[in-house]
């Protein structure tokens, strides 16, 4: 039990008549973003507010509200079910009406019920009977609700519903406007050339805009990924045989009905589970979405790098300050917010991703408190994703300095001219050019007077006299600006 300490909180209306357990729960309900224990709930609270109607506990009592009420309208409408008679277009609406209309005073008074019952479930049950205790048709077939169904069975479905339309909702949208982004970046600077680097030492020129469209491509295929996983989802009963279904009804066949009744939400029908869906399904989602942050974390960096070696410069905001102490700073924040918030994401996702798929013989109850931390997985993400949307819209690149770092380096042309003596079969190319060129650098003028004394056709050698670092792109822009 948590204990409330009212003299930490003094603005917060005591009553003398209020429970312990009541005082708490009123409590923790008036918290606010000063007084919240998670950033998601506190600092960043606005900025997730998408999220909150899929994974908060609302989300997940009324998806348990939905399956549930669904359930009820499916055995109504088996005429093999003789016990159970259809409903009535009016009673069909006003079961809608509960799931469409359900509001968080909804959501509170089941959680009032849950004092009473220790079972979160349960007291969903109880609540749809009393909310529908004005419909006979309903209460005739009140027995109905949760009809051979174990908790999990409403849970399971619940929370596969509440990754679909979080992905599909929330998570999709952001990581699509980031794919598009950097596909504008590609674009825009398809033809700006860029010394890059590998091992952090200069290395054969390539274009900033190619540089954004890898990103491009690498995040659409990773969108592609997260979008394609099939969330699965079971209702089978206690142990997945359906014992409770053919104990009541032993000619009917159970398995083709839920199946039916599964993939009415547009999940996959997972035929065999013990208690609880194995969660794999989960597990590839988790994965996924933690390979995409993986992608965005070198992003993030790259950007960071970028950004010191000033090939980016970031526009001002007025009013902001970048240090405490030192007026000049523009910071890259945005992408250290970004990767700060990748790292939180993926330790959830890769823990959830671990956990979930192990469960002792046919159920324990460990996956059950870990599944509530899905939403805060996806809250890092999307935090992350949109701290990184607003980083690059601040980006503006600096074509004085990306042409000064390419001047200051003509050792790049090494690689054209000893691959081109290849050709002709001069001897030793790697070698002569290594001799010339390894840890010293080398002037324009330099390596003309090497280029001139090759003994390789003219027309070949002017090529290579006019080539430059800044010339020397291969395919680099017509790939970003195909992206």
């Amino acid at each position: 039990m948590i204990k409330f300490r009212p003299e930490l909180f003094p603005s917060f209306p005591m009553s003398p008549t209020n429970s312990n357990a009541e005082t708490t729960r009123i409590a923790l309900t008036a918290l606010g973003a000063l007084t919240a224990l998670s950033p998601l709930d506190g600092r960043y609270a606005a900025k997730l507010e998408p999220l909150r109607a899929h994974f908060s506990e609302f989300g997940l009592i009324k998806n348990r509200v939905r399956v549930e009420v669904e359930w009820l309208k499916a055995l109504a409408n088996a005429p093999e079910l003789t016990e159970i008679k259809s409903f009535s277009s009016h009673t069909l609406s006003e079961l809608d009406q509960v799931i469409d209309g359900f509001k968080v005073t909804d959501a509170d008074a089941i959680k009032t019920i849950e004092t009473r019952t220790n079972h979160d479930v349960k007291a969903m049950e109880y609540w749809l009977k009393e909310r529908l205790s004005g419909n006979a048709e309903v209460m005739a077939a009140g027995e109905f609700i949760h009809f051979g169904c174990t908790s999990e069975d409403i849970n399971n479905v619940s929370h596969a519903l509440m990754l679909q339309q979080g992905r599909a909702g929330v998570l999709l949208p952001s990581l699509r406007g980031l794919v598009e982004r950097f596909r504008e970046l590609a674009h825009a600077l398809a033809e700006l050339p860029m010394l890059a680097r590998t091992h952090g030492q200069p290395a054969t020129p390539t274009t900033l805009g190619k540089e954004m469209a890898n990103i491009c491509a690498r995040l659409e295929t990773a969108q592609r990924g997260v979008a394609g996983v099939r969330l699965s989802a079971k209702f089978n009963g206690a142990v997945g045989n359906y014992n409770a279904h053919l104990a009541a009804y032993p000619g009917f066949d159970w398995e083709a009905f839920n199946r039916r009744f599964i993939e009415s939400f547009g999940l996959e029908f997972n035929p065999y589970t013990t208690q609880i869906e194995p969660h794999d399904a989960m597990v590839e989602l988790f994965d996924a979405i933690a390979r995409t942050n993986s992608i965005l974390v070198d992003a993030d960096r790259d950007l960071w790098q970028y950004i010191s070696l000033g090939y980016f410069k970031q526009k001002l905001k007025s009013g902001e300050i970048g240090s405490s102490t030192m007026p000049h700073k523009v910071n890259p924040i945005d992408f250290e917010n970004s990767e700060g918030n990748l790292g939180l994401a993926n330790a959830l996702l890769r823990h959830l991703a671990e956990k979930l798929p192990i469960s002792r013989m046919q159920r324990d109850l460990t996956d059950s408190t870990v599944l509530r931390n899905m939403g805060v997985a996806f809250g890092y993400t999307l935090l992350a994703y949109d701290s990184c949307l607003r980083g690059l819209d601040k980006l503006e690149a600096e074509p004085a300095r990306l042409h000064a770092d390419l001047d200051a380096c003509w050792e790049v042309l090494a690689e054209p001219v000893q691959t081109l003596m290849r050709r002709y079969n001069v001897a030793n190319p790697y070698e002569q050019l290594k001799e010339l060129t390894r840890g010293k650098g080398i002037t324009r003028e330099a390596l003309r007077v090497f280029v001139q004394g090759l003994a390789i056709p003219e027309d070949e050698k002017a090529r290579l006299l006019e080539m430059t670092p800044w010339s020397y792109l291969g395919k680099a822009v017509e790939l970003a600006k195909r992206i």
